[in-house]
């Protein structure tokens, strides 16, 4: 076997990762299998690859017995000791039976080795490259469509975007270039398989992240994310440092930063409140835009009683009750709303009157 041979190997060491010695082995597994099955040989046998002369050779391995039971596997000691002297009952003879036209095949298994190898390395290197992006955002172009997935292409790969990932309210025509988030990356037979979502509460808090560099630093952080994808979401934010305001930050001058984001999600309703750790002040903010008046707290249900003005009733609900969903989705709290006619009905209504005007000054960001 010539000598490029083993330069070829080196090369895909160097270029491709693929390390050398596993390469030789797998080929010499290739060159063992194809010898048996072009000779139709039973026999035991070893290649011996050199890489120094560049040569290959076969060798026939007989177990050395008393009584040769199978001639392709064994030889009496007698002739192990006419091949050398040295020989005893149980060990093995090496006997080099390289085919003259054993080139041709060794090739031809080289060939597909190689081939074999490269791809797995080339996908090895993908699955670790994007393995480390799993719970990221990546910006792709819509590739084509099937009735299963949109394909989004990353560079080296595409992303498959399920039915039920996509937002409603977006269409994605060839050529589209998009904010995906990746869901989950998978090393399969047929190589890495990357799954990616536009619906994805994890979308919109790196979004913030990639946008607000406050919360890129740590000094604001993102507490709780809760998204009705394509129509309205609702994000906490928190600074540890008083005289940082977390909403504003978010905000940005004239709402540039979070514009950006709802441009990205083609319009999506975005209400920025500021979390808490005290339930009535958290639960209140994150039923912006309503106004409160009063929130009632069962700890052990771990449930709120919240009232509203009777002019601010169906703003808290919202359409089809998103609002106080998201709400109960963005706190973890249960959340019962009622008007302040019905609290007062229910007797459940304790602050006065001019405490519930305080409460009308209240108000959130919402974009």
């Amino acid at each position: 076997m010539s000598s490029e041979l083993f330069d070829a190997i080196n090369y895909l060491e160097k270029e491709k990762g693929i390390n050398k010695d596993v390469l030789i082995e797998a080929l010499e597994a290739a060159l063992i299998s194809a010898y048996k099955k072009n000779f139709k040989s039973a026999t035991n046998v070893r290649v011996d690859l050199n890489e120094i002369t560049g040569s290959m050779k076969v060798f026939a391995r007989k177990d050395v017995v008393e009584e040769v039971e199978d001639s392709q596997l064994q030889m009496t000691l007698d002739e192990a000791r006419a091949v050398s002297g040295t020989y005893d009952i149980g060990d093995v003879v090496e006997i080099e039976v390289t085919p003259k036209d054993f080139g041709r095949i060794a090739a031809q298994a080289a060939k597909q080795v190689v081939t074999q190898r490269v791809r797995e390395a080339e996908r090895g290197v993908i699955f670790s490259e994007y393995a480390d992006r799993e719970e990221d955002v990546m910006t792709g172009i819509v590739s084509r469509n099937d009735p299963r997935f949109i394909y989004v292409d990353l560079g080296k790969i595409e992303a498959k975007l399920p039915e039920s990932e996509q937002m409603t309210t977006e269409k994605y025509d060839i050529h589209d270039r998009l904010k995906v988030f990746v869901t989950k990356v998978e090393n399969t037979n047929k190589g890495p398989s990357i799954f990616v979502s536009r619906t994805h509460p994890g979308l919109l808090k790196r979004l913030f992240e990639m946008e607000v560099p406050e919360i890129y630093d740590g000094t604001v952080e993102i507490r709780s994310v809760a998204r009705e994808a394509g129509d309205r979401s609702k994000i906490s934010v928190y600074a540890a440092q008083p005289e940082v305001d977390p909403v504003g930050s978010c905000v940005g001058q004239r709402g540039q930063r979070v514009q950006a984001i709802v441009n990205e999600l083609k319009g999506e309703k975005i209400d920025i409140v500021e979390w808490s750790e005290d339930p009535v002040e958290y639960v209140s903010n994150a039923l912006s835009p309503s106004k409160v008046i009063q929130v009632l707290v069962d700890e052990e249900e771990k449930a709120t009683t919240v009232i509203v003005p009777d002019y601010q009733l169906s703003l808290a609900i919202g359409k089809r009750g998103q609002n106080a969903r998201l709400a109960a989705k963005l706190t973890g709290w249960k959340i019962d709303i009622k008007s302040e006619t019905e609290a007062r009905d229910l007797g459940i209504l304790t602050v006065q009157d001019t405490e519930a005007d305080d409460f009308d000054d209240f108000d959130e960001d919402t974009y």
